[in-house]
């Protein structure tokens, strides 16, 4: 990987857990109001990372879709019949995750849950996770081959280390 490569990898990942953050300062705030807009929140933290230029537009249009996706896909997850333990849906122990971006992450996944109840239809078909795209932690694995990609943090999705394939989903419990 070059220089640049890793520089604009290493912006990504921070541009997401940025996002991420922000999206849980909202839903802080909206909690007194109505029902909180998990894709509100989105919009609003994709907005302020253009508008602080952490990120450009097309950048923070990407982190975003890749935010709203992580936090679809473990409030569905959260709000499925089958939940055992949200270890089950990181599929490795919790305590390798970054503390503060787990904690961050599953306020955010939980206050989402009930918005997506909503939508549970739409969930129903499971999202498809692409190489070069950012991720959340979790187990993700290869469509083609079934190897396991295991992300301890906010990462980019690299090929799939056995068959170099490029499209994964999450791992089932």
């Amino acid at each position: 990987m070059n220089q640049n490569q890793h520089h604009d990898d290493e912006k990504l990942v921070h541009g997401y857990n940025r996002m991420l953050e922000r999206v849980k300062e909202f839903l802080e705030k909206a909690v007194e109001e109505e029902t909180p807009r998990v894709r509100q929140a989105i919009e609003y933290a994709r907005d302020k990372a253009i508008e602080l230029e952490e990120l450009s537009r097309e950048e923070a249009h990407k982190v975003a879709d890749y935010l709203r996706r992580d936090i679809e896909d473990a409030a569905s997850y959260l709000s499925s019949d089958e939940v055992q333990e949200l270890k089950q849906w990181l599929r490795f122990d919790i305590q390798l995750i970054e503390e503060r971006l787990a904690d961050l992450f599953l306020s955010v996944a939980d206050r989402a849950t009930v918005e997506m109840l909503k939508f549970k239809e739409q969930l129903q078909s499971a999202e498809r996770y692409h190489t070069g795209e950012i991720t959340g932690p979790g187990t993700l694995e290869c469509v083609s081959c079934g190897e396991h990609l295991h992300f301890h943090k906010t990462s980019r999705i690299p090929p799939c280390p056995k068959c170099h394939y490029t499209v994964f989903k999450r791992a089932a419990g």
